[in-house]
C-alpha cells in the first residue's frame, strides 16, 4: 500500500489507482467500547447516528454537491446495513459547515440532545478529479473520538471509500465485515432476454454481463468471487457455463440429460456441485474444477437438486423427493450419511447455508404460494420470515450472515428484496423493468 504523501502536482496520478491510508496514531484514539450487536435479534434495537453534509474544505462553491452526496452515499450505507437509524438533519443544532469536523469545535451536549449517540463529520478536498475525505465517528455521549480514516482517490472512487468506512464502523459494533465490498448476480427476465445481471450490496450500478434469449437460470458465485456458474438452455437443453469476470467466453459443462443447479464447494481450490442425470435420474455430482466428474454424491430413487454447502464444506444441504414430496437434506460428505432437515410443509427447496454454519433458510411453498424461512442445521428453531406478501423465494445470505436477498411477488412482478436475518426491514433492492430472479450474495471483495 503506498502511504507516501500526494502533492497537488501530483494529483493527476490517481486516476490510475484507488488509494487510501488510515489517520496515525494521534487521531486514532478511542475506544468507546461498545457491545456487538446481535444481528439476529429481531428485536433489535437501532443506534441513533447523526451524519450532517460534510464540510467543502478548499472551494465550497465547486465542492457542495460533492460533499453533500458523499454524506448521502454514508447515509445510505448505514440505513441499509439495518443496524443504524439516522437522525433527521433538521433536526440538528449545530451547522458544522461553519463549527468545524474535529472534536475540539464540537458541542457533543447538542447532538445527544437530538437522541444522537454517535456523530460522524466529514470533510471533503476536491482537485479536478482528484478526492481526499476526512471521516470522524464520535461517542455523543462520552465526547470520545471513536476512530478516524483518511482516503485519498478518484472522485468516482468515492462510494468505495465511503463503504470502507461504513465497513470498518459495522465490524466494530458487530464483529462481522464483507458487506460493503460485496455484489449480487440475479436473473433479469425483459423483453424476450434472460440476462445474468450484477449490482453492489445495495443495488446501484446493475451491470449486465451475460445476455440469451434462451432460459438462463441458477447463477452462483465462486468462491473466490471472479466467476459465476449457471444453466442455460442456449443450445436446446439445460448445459452449465461458468462465466470469468471481465473476461470472454463462457466455458461449458454438458453431459447427457439435464446439468442444472451448479454450486461451488468452499474449500476445494474450484471443484462444484450440479444435479446431472447421466445415469437416468436427477442426482448430485461432485465436478472437477475443469469440469469433469469426480464423484457421484446423492443416490436416491426420488430426485436430488439445489445443492449448497456448510462453509467450511464438510455438508452439503440438497432437496430430495425421496420422501414423496420436495424436503430439505443434509448430507455429511465425508461418512455419506444422510438426515432430513425439514418436516413442516409439504413442498420445501431452494436451501442456502448461512456463512456462520449454523442456520439455513430455504422457500416453503403452501396453498400454492412460497415463504421464505431459516432452520437450525439441527433441526430446531424454525422461522417464518415471510408472509401474507405474494410468493418469495430463492434466498441468499450476505456473506456476513446479516442480510437475506430474495425474490418476491409482492409487487406483482418477481423483483429482488432484502431483509434482516430476521425477518425484519424487507423493502426492495432495486427498480428495474421486467423481472429479477433467483439471486446470489457474492462472497466479501467480488471481483469487479
Amino acid at each position: 500500500m503506498n502511504k507516501k504523501p500526494i502533492c497537488r502536482l501530483g494529483l493527476a496520478l490517481l486516476a490510475a489507482a484507488f488509494l487510501w491510508q488510515a489517520w496515525g496514531p494521534p487521531l486514532c484514539r478511542a475506544q468507546a467500547k461498545y457491545d456487538y450487536i446481535n444481528i439476529s435479534d429481531p428485536f433489535l434495537r437501532k443506534i441513533p447516528v447523526a451524519v450532517p453534509e460534510f464540510r467543502s474544505m478548499t472551494e465550497p462553491e465547486t465542492e457542495a454537491k460533492a460533499s453533500a452526496r458523499a454524506a448521502d452515499i454514508l447515509t445510505d450505507g448505514l440505513t441499509f446495513s439495518g443496524y443504524f437509524e439516522i437522525i433527521d438533519r433538521g433536526a440538528y443544532l449545530e451547522d458544522l459547515q461553519e463549527k468545524g469536523i474535529k472534536g475540539q469545535d464540537l458541542n457533543f451536549d447538542n447532538w445527544s440532545d437530538i437522541g444522537a449517540e454517535l456523530l460522524i463529520t466529514g470533510g471533503l478536498w476536491r482537485y479536478g478529479d482528484a478526492v481526499r475525505l476526512e471521516l470522524r465517528l464520535f461517542d455523543t455521549i462520552k465526547g470520545e473520538l471513536l476512530f478516524g480514516k483518511r482516503y485519498k482517490g478518484r472522485i468516482a472512487d468515492m462510494r468505495r471509500m465511503i463503504h470502507r468506512f461504513c465497513s470498518e464502523m459495522v465490524e466494530r459494533f458487530t464483529g462481522r465485515t464483507g458487506l460493503f465490498d460485496s455484489r449480487i448476480v440475479f436473473i433479469r427476465k425483459h423483453g424476450g432476454d434472460s440476462s445474468i445481471t450484477v449490482c453492489d450490496f445495495d443495488g446501484h450500478n446493475p451491470e449486465q454481463i451475460v445476455s440469451s434469449k434462451a432460459i438462463t437460470l441458477f447463477p452462483a458465485w465462486s468462491p473466490d468471487g471472479r466467476r459465476i456458474a449457471y444453466t442455460s438452455y442456449a443450445r436446446g437443453k439445460p448445459e452449465i457455463f461458468v462465466k470469468e469476470l471481465g473476461a470472454g467466453g463462457s466455458p461449458r459443462i454438458s453431459y447427457d440429460g439435464v446439468n442444472i443447479t451448479p454450486t461451488w464447494v468452499p474449500g476445494t481450490g474450484g471443484k462444484m456441485a450440479a444435479t446431472l442425470s447421466v445415469s437416468g435420474d436427477e442426482e448430485i455430482y461432485l465436478l472437477t474444477d475443469s469440469g469433469k466428474i469426480d464423484k457421484r454424491l446423492t443416490d436416491s430413487w426420488g430426485i436430488d437438486v439445489s445443492p449448497s454447502f456448510s462453509p467450511d464444506g464438510s455438508e452439503m444441504a440438497f432437496v430430495s423427493k425421496r420422501s414423496g414430496s420436495p424436503q430439505v437434506y443434509i448430507q455429511e460428505l465425508g461418512s455419506g450419511d444422510v438426515r432430513r432437515l425439514t418436516y413442516e410443509g409439504s413442498y420445501n427447496t431452494e436451501p442456502a447455508w448461512s456463512p456462520e454454519g449454523d442456520r439455513i433458510a430455504y422457500s416453503s411453498m403452501e396453498n400454492g404460494r412460497a415463504d421464505i424461512c431459516v432452520i437450525g442445521v439441527d433441526g430446531g428453531s424454525r422461522q417464518q420470515l415471510t408472509r401474507d406478501s405474494g410468493s418469495n423465494e430463492s434466498p441468499a445470505w450476505s456473506p456476513d450472515g446479516s442480510l437475506i436477498v430474495f425474490s418476491s411477488t409482492r409487487s406483482g412482478k418477481a423483483k429482488l428484496y432484502v431483509m434482516t436475518a430476521s425477518g425484519t426491514d424487507q423493502r426492495p433492492l432495486l427498480d428495474m423493468p421486467g423481472e429479477q430472479v433467483l439471486p446470489d450474495w457474492s462472497p466479501a471483495a467480488a471481483a469487479e
